[in-house]
Formats: C-alpha cells, structure tokens, sequence
C-alpha cells in the first residue's frame, strides 16, 4: 500500500505521455491572470444596463457563472429572457472594454516565458486552445510575445462545440498531429479541465482565479501554483530522464 508522500508523488508525475509530443495551453487564466480584467469589464458594464438591480456583481458571481465559460452561454446564463442578438452586442462591449485593459495591464503567470522556452528547445508541438474570441486570443498572445510560439490557435467559438466539450482539443491534435497519449494540457477553469480530460489527456491545473478543489474534481492530474512550481518541473525532468534512457528509480 502507498503511503501519502508516494501517492502524492505518483498523481504529480507525467511519466505515462513519455515520449512528450505536444503541449498544449489555454489562454485566459492559464497564460495570463486576465480575469480580473473580464470581471471589471463585466461588472462594468451590467451595472450600466441595470443588471441585478443595479447591484455590482461580486467575485464570486464571475467564478461560478461567467469564468471559462463560452460567450453564448454566458449570455443564457445572464440574459436569459432577452433577444439572443441584444445580449450577444453586450459581450461585444465587454469584449472591447478587455482589450483596452489588456493592452494597459496584461501580464503573463509566472514562469511562462521559462517554459515557452524548455518547449522551443525540445521542439515540441504547441497550440494555443480558448474559448475567448479570436480578436481577444490574439491580441492577447501578442502581447504575451507569445506570436511566434504557437503553431497553432484553436477558437472554441469556430469548433461545432466549445469547451467544456472536447471539440477544440480534439482540433488541436488533428492539426498539429499529436497524440492525446503524449500530449499535455495546462488549463485554469473547470470547463476548459472537463473538455481536455474529454478529450483524452491529463491536464496540470492552474487555480489562478479558481478554487483548487473544483479543478481536481473536474479532472486536472494536480495542480500547480505557476510556471515557477517545483512540482512542475521535477515532473517535467522526469520526462527528459524517460526520453534519455536515463530513469533512475529512487
């Protein structure tokens, strides 16, 4: 039987993608801490057209009812009696307001650019796989200085299903042609955990705005503070150990 260090020790590891093929990152949440720019820019702008009586949203409110979630259906889940047209100009208000901030205040999670860098110089497969729309993903990799890293960008709103279905990780291994059985996600949101757990492969867990016990029930493997997390990269030098031949058991 094993004892807590060791299960600990075994849920961390990503010994079974051995040989890595491909990596592959949400955007908001997981590349940059950008919910704090979403949720001004909601609660904005629903205080403006009278939304809860007026009532500013809370925190809370953004997590469990707007966070990683699709713009179609946070418009059902805000608006549900109104015209479908009318609520979908409202997120194009929203989504202009979070550009303008994003352009002002984005910044990368810590560590990121450290491994972009380890991706470049294993020459692995990446893509970037959102539900944000593409104008947003965009302008935000850009800003990140992350234009060039990315083979490829996958919108959930251009898939026949966004996330949480599988569909745009599913895109993202056709096209990039990588295996699901080597292949990593890094996620942040309970819906974007579920769509690449659907999708077939283990997904590392980033609770930037998100608790941390939601993410392990939606299926993240383990979670991890930023791209600085020692759990992360001893995870990930056992892999290179895996690849070299050079595995040495403790």
């Amino acid at each position: 039987m094993l004892n807590s260090h060791e299960t600990e020790s075994n849920r961390c590891s990503l010994s079974q993608l051995a040989p890595l093929e491909a990596i592959l990152f949400d955007i908001d949440g997981t590349l940059c801490d950008s919910d704090p720019l979403h949720y001004i820019a909601f609660r904005e702008l629903l205080q403006e057209v009278g939304f809860n009586g007026g009532v500013p949203i809370t925190e809370e409110f953004f997590v469990e009812n707007i966070g990683g979630k699709h713009n179609d259906d946070i418009c059902k889940i805000l608006f549900p009696n109104q015209d479908l047209q009318k609520s979908l100009k409202f997120m194009d208000d929203k989504e202009a307001m979070f550009r303008r901030l994003a352009s002002e205040q984005l910044k990368p999670v810590n560590g990121l650019h450290k491994l972009c860098k380890w991706i470049e110089d294993h020459g692995f497969k990446r893509a970037a796989v959102t539900n944000a729309p593409r104008e947003n993903a965009e302008l935000m990799i850009s800003i990140l200085g992350l234009t060039n890293f990315f083979e490829l960008l996958v919108v959930g709103g251009e898939c026949n299903r966004a996330k949480p279905f599988p569909d745009p990780y599913l895109k993202a291994l056709e096209t990039i042609k990588a295996s699901p059985e080597h292949t990593i996600v890094f996620e942040d949101s309970v819906s974007g955990i579920k769509a690449g757990v659907a999708a077939g492969m283990p997904v590392v867990g980033l609770p930037t705005r998100n608790p941390g016990h939601l993410l392990m029930e939606a299926g993240a493997n383990f979670l991890i503070k930023d791209y600085d997390d020692p759990k992360l990269w001893t995870a990930l030098e056992e892999l290179d150990s895996l690849a070299a031949g050079t595995m040495v058991t403790p």
